[in-house]
């Protein structure tokens, strides 16, 4: 098994248990040169808000998307629209990333901007 298969085993894993609590997750993806975050909901399994190092008002304002710079950004970002649009509390998808610097970095962002996980 290499190491993508491993991650999403452990993905796998984590979201079959979001689901059967049914509430609005937060899950992230990382690469080396960008991070993204997005909220779905817990019934309808439909995004409700998006924040990546993609998008143009955070990308002008990042030298690079593979820092923790970048990920304290996102988490930001990302709480904000989910604020906006309603989400108060989410489950936290990792993504079987380990949960250690960009990864953590986001997630602390997420919730010094008010987001309860």
């Amino acid at each position: 098994m290499d190491k993508k298969n491993s991650r999403l085993r452990r993905a796998k894993r984590t979201r079959a248990k979001i689901r059967e609590l049914r509430v609005p997750r937060l899950t992230i993806h990382r690469t080396p040169r960008h991070i993204y975050a997005q909220v779905i909901d817990g019934e309808t399994q439909k995004v409700v808000a998006t924040a990546s190092t993609v998008n143009k008002d955070l990308r002008s304002s990042l030298g690079t998307g593979g820092n923790v710079a970048a990920a304290q950004a996102v988490g930001k970002a990302i709480a904000e629209k989910a604020k906006a649009a309603g989400v108060e509390s989410v489950a936290f998808d990792r993504s079987g990333f380990k949960f250690h610097g960009r990864v953590k970095a986001l997630a602390d962002a997420a919730r010094e901007s008010g987001l309860k996980f």
